[in-house]
Protein backbone atom coordinates (compact mmCIF):
# COMPACT_ATOMS: atom_id res chain seq x y z
CA UNK A 1 0.00 0.00 0.00
CA UNK A 2 1.11 3.64 -0.94
CA UNK A 3 2.86 5.69 1.44
CA UNK A 4 0.55 9.07 1.38
CA UNK A 5 -0.06 12.22 3.12
CA UNK A 6 -4.31 12.53 3.72
CA UNK A 7 -3.95 16.18 5.21
CA UNK A 8 -5.74 18.97 2.58
CA UNK A 9 -4.31 21.64 1.10
CA UNK A 10 -6.23 24.88 0.08
CA UNK A 11 -5.42 24.29 -3.45
CA UNK A 12 -4.68 20.23 -3.62
CA UNK A 13 -4.23 17.47 -1.42
CA UNK A 14 -0.89 15.31 -1.74
CA UNK A 15 0.03 11.40 -2.09
CA UNK A 16 3.58 10.20 -2.15
CA UNK A 17 2.53 7.54 -4.76
CA UNK A 18 3.35 8.40 -8.01
CA UNK A 19 0.39 6.48 -9.10
CA UNK A 20 -2.19 9.13 -8.16
CA UNK A 21 -4.27 11.82 -10.01
CA UNK A 22 -3.42 15.59 -9.12
CA UNK A 23 -7.26 15.96 -8.46
CA UNK A 24 -7.67 13.42 -5.93
CA UNK A 25 -3.98 13.52 -4.45
CA UNK A 26 -3.69 13.85 -0.37
CA UNK A 27 -1.04 14.90 1.60
CA UNK A 28 29.41 18.56 -14.23
CA UNK A 29 33.22 19.06 -16.91
CA UNK A 30 37.08 19.97 -17.08
CA UNK A 31 39.71 17.30 -16.77
CA UNK A 32 40.78 16.64 -12.90
CA UNK A 33 44.72 16.24 -12.06
CA UNK A 34 45.70 13.01 -10.60
CA UNK A 35 46.23 14.82 -7.23
CA UNK A 36 42.72 16.13 -7.20
CA UNK A 37 41.31 12.73 -8.32
CA UNK A 38 43.17 11.56 -5.76
CA UNK A 39 41.81 13.77 -3.16
CA UNK A 40 38.18 13.48 -3.91
CA UNK A 41 38.42 10.12 -3.44
CA UNK A 42 39.85 10.11 -0.11
CA UNK A 43 37.30 12.73 0.87
CA UNK A 44 34.32 10.20 -0.51
CA UNK A 45 35.87 7.43 1.09
CA UNK A 46 35.92 9.58 4.56
CA UNK A 47 32.40 10.38 4.38
CA UNK A 48 30.68 7.30 3.18
CA UNK A 49 32.99 5.39 5.81
CA UNK A 50 32.17 7.14 8.42
CA UNK A 51 31.20 5.66 11.90
CA UNK A 52 27.88 6.48 13.18
CA UNK A 53 29.28 7.12 16.70
CA UNK A 54 31.45 9.66 16.04
CA UNK A 55 28.68 11.72 14.55
CA UNK A 56 27.57 14.95 17.20
CA UNK A 57 23.70 14.63 18.42
CA UNK A 58 22.65 16.81 15.91
CA UNK A 59 24.34 15.82 12.69
CA UNK A 60 24.45 17.66 8.97
CA UNK A 61 23.73 15.44 6.63
CA UNK A 62 24.59 16.07 2.94
CA UNK A 63 21.82 15.00 0.23
CA UNK A 64 23.82 15.07 -2.98
CA UNK A 65 21.68 15.48 -6.21
CA UNK A 66 22.50 16.45 -9.61
CA UNK A 67 20.64 19.43 -9.51
CA UNK A 68 22.79 20.71 -6.23
CA UNK A 69 23.69 20.00 -3.15
CA UNK A 70 21.26 20.29 0.34
CA UNK A 71 22.40 19.87 4.02
CA UNK A 72 20.24 19.20 6.41
CA UNK A 73 20.36 18.93 10.30
CA UNK A 74 18.94 15.86 11.96
CA UNK A 75 17.38 16.61 15.25
CA UNK A 76 17.91 15.05 18.85
CA UNK A 77 14.88 15.20 19.64
CA UNK A 78 13.65 12.55 16.90
CA UNK A 79 16.44 10.13 17.58
CA UNK A 80 14.66 7.05 16.37
CA UNK A 81 14.34 9.18 13.42
CA UNK A 82 17.67 10.94 13.30
CA UNK A 83 19.04 7.30 13.59
CA UNK A 84 17.41 5.32 11.21
CA UNK A 85 18.57 8.62 8.58
CA UNK A 86 21.45 7.59 10.18
CA UNK A 87 21.68 4.33 9.32
CA UNK A 88 20.03 4.16 5.83
CA UNK A 89 23.14 6.66 4.46
CA UNK A 90 25.82 4.56 5.91
CA UNK A 91 23.96 1.92 4.15
CA UNK A 92 23.79 3.71 1.18
CA UNK A 93 20.60 2.99 0.68
CA UNK A 94 19.25 6.49 -0.61
CA UNK A 95 21.70 6.20 -3.61
CA UNK A 96 20.78 6.60 -6.80
CA UNK A 97 16.99 6.83 -5.50
CA UNK A 98 14.83 9.90 -7.38
CA UNK A 99 13.24 12.56 -6.25
CA UNK A 100 9.60 10.77 -7.15
CA UNK A 101 6.89 13.55 -6.29
CA UNK A 102 7.50 17.08 -6.74
CA UNK A 103 4.95 19.69 -6.00
CA UNK A 104 6.07 23.36 -6.90
CA UNK A 105 4.26 25.52 -3.95
CA UNK A 106 4.42 22.68 -1.51
CA UNK A 107 7.33 20.04 -0.84
CA UNK A 108 9.46 17.91 -3.08
CA UNK A 109 9.79 13.64 -1.92
CA UNK A 110 12.31 10.91 -2.03
CA UNK A 111 13.29 7.55 -0.61
CA UNK A 112 11.69 5.44 -2.25
CA UNK A 113 13.83 2.33 -3.20
CA UNK A 114 11.56 1.74 -5.88
CA UNK A 115 12.24 4.67 -7.95
CA UNK A 116 16.05 3.17 -8.80
CA UNK A 117 14.40 0.92 -11.81
CA UNK A 118 12.18 3.30 -14.18
CA UNK A 119 9.96 -0.26 -14.85
CA UNK A 120 8.92 0.55 -11.15
CA UNK A 121 7.13 3.90 -12.17
CA UNK A 122 3.62 2.69 -11.24
CA UNK A 123 4.92 1.91 -7.93
CA UNK A 124 6.99 4.67 -6.60
CA UNK A 125 5.58 5.83 -3.66
CA UNK A 126 5.43 2.81 -2.52
CA UNK A 127 8.50 1.70 -1.48
CA UNK A 128 10.62 1.19 1.71
CA UNK A 129 12.97 -0.49 3.60
CA UNK A 130 10.19 -3.10 5.18
CA UNK A 131 9.71 -1.10 8.41
CA UNK A 132 7.52 1.69 9.75
CA UNK A 133 9.02 3.93 12.31
CA UNK A 134 6.66 5.03 15.48
CA UNK A 135 6.17 8.85 15.35
CA UNK A 136 7.57 11.45 17.26
CA UNK A 137 5.64 14.29 16.66
CA UNK A 138 7.79 17.56 18.69
CA UNK A 139 5.71 20.36 18.63
CA UNK A 140 8.31 23.02 17.99
CA UNK A 141 9.46 21.32 15.10
CA UNK A 142 7.21 22.99 12.36
CA UNK A 143 7.16 22.69 8.55
CA UNK A 144 9.23 25.58 7.78
CA UNK A 145 10.46 26.13 4.67
CA UNK A 146 12.97 23.31 4.63
CA UNK A 147 12.32 21.42 6.98
CA UNK A 148 12.61 17.66 6.43
CA UNK A 149 9.89 15.51 7.82
CA UNK A 150 8.55 11.84 7.03
CA UNK A 151 6.28 10.59 4.88
CA UNK A 152 3.80 7.96 6.00
CA UNK A 153 0.32 6.56 5.29
CA UNK A 154 -2.86 7.78 5.79
CA UNK A 155 -5.11 8.12 9.49
CA UNK A 156 -7.64 5.40 8.30
CA UNK A 157 -4.63 2.23 8.33
CA UNK A 158 -2.17 4.58 10.23
CA UNK A 159 -3.80 6.09 13.29
CA UNK A 160 -0.84 5.89 15.50
CA UNK A 161 1.10 7.97 12.71
CA UNK A 162 3.64 6.43 12.04
CA UNK A 163 6.31 6.89 9.56
CA UNK A 164 7.72 5.31 6.69
CA UNK A 165 11.20 3.77 6.90
CA UNK A 166 12.61 5.73 4.72
CA UNK A 167 10.28 7.95 2.93
CA UNK A 168 10.90 12.15 3.22
CA UNK A 169 10.34 14.93 2.07
CA UNK A 170 11.27 18.79 1.90
CA UNK A 171 9.12 21.71 2.54
CA UNK A 172 9.37 24.02 -0.26
CA UNK A 173 6.63 26.36 0.75
CA UNK A 174 5.76 26.90 4.48
CA UNK A 175 2.61 28.35 4.27
CA UNK A 176 1.33 25.60 2.55
CA UNK A 177 2.59 23.53 4.45
CA UNK A 178 1.70 24.42 7.80
CA UNK A 179 -1.46 22.31 8.14
CA UNK A 180 0.24 19.05 8.71
CA UNK A 181 2.06 20.27 11.29
CA UNK A 182 1.14 17.65 14.45
CA UNK A 183 0.49 15.16 11.74
CA UNK A 184 3.41 14.11 10.55
CA UNK A 185 6.90 13.77 11.99
CA UNK A 186 9.41 16.59 11.37
CA UNK A 187 13.11 15.29 12.61
CA UNK A 188 15.26 17.98 10.64
CA UNK A 189 15.53 21.20 8.92
CA UNK A 190 18.19 22.59 6.03
CA UNK A 191 20.65 24.47 6.64
CA UNK A 192 21.92 24.71 2.93
CA UNK A 193 20.38 24.27 -0.26
CA UNK A 194 17.12 25.89 0.12
CA UNK A 195 18.08 27.79 -3.57
CA UNK A 196 18.09 23.68 -4.41
CA UNK A 197 14.87 22.72 -3.13
CA UNK A 198 13.22 25.63 -5.44
CA UNK A 199 15.06 24.09 -8.21
CA UNK A 200 13.98 20.65 -7.82
CA UNK A 201 10.56 22.36 -6.91
CA UNK A 202 10.41 23.76 -10.48
CA UNK A 203 11.44 21.26 -12.51
CA UNK A 204 8.70 20.20 -15.27
CA UNK A 205 6.65 17.19 -13.83
CA UNK A 206 4.00 14.54 -15.67
CA UNK A 207 0.53 14.48 -14.33
CA UNK A 208 0.86 12.16 -11.56
CA UNK A 209 3.91 15.02 -10.00
CA UNK A 210 6.74 12.61 -10.94
CA UNK A 211 9.68 14.95 -12.59
CA UNK A 212 9.55 14.23 -16.46
CA UNK A 213 13.69 14.01 -15.79
CA UNK A 214 14.98 12.27 -12.91
CA UNK A 215 15.92 14.64 -9.92
CA UNK A 216 18.57 12.18 -8.79
CA UNK A 217 19.80 11.66 -5.60
CA UNK A 218 23.13 10.82 -6.23
CA UNK A 219 24.35 9.91 -2.53
CA UNK A 220 23.79 11.07 1.09
CA UNK A 221 26.76 11.32 3.46
CA UNK A 222 27.46 13.20 7.01
CA UNK A 223 29.52 16.46 6.72
CA UNK A 224 32.53 15.78 8.78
Amino acid sequence: MAVSFVAAMVFCAVSCNCSGNKDSQKAESGQESPATASADSTANKDTMDFNPADLPAEPIFVIETNLGTIKVKLYSKTPKHRDNFIKLAKEHFYDGTLFHRVINGFMIQGGDPLTKDKANKRLFGTGGPGYTIPAEIVPEYYHKKGALAAARRGDAANPKKASSGSQFYLVQDEMNCLQLDGQYTVFGETVEGIDVIDKIAAVATDPYDCPINDVVIIRVYPEL
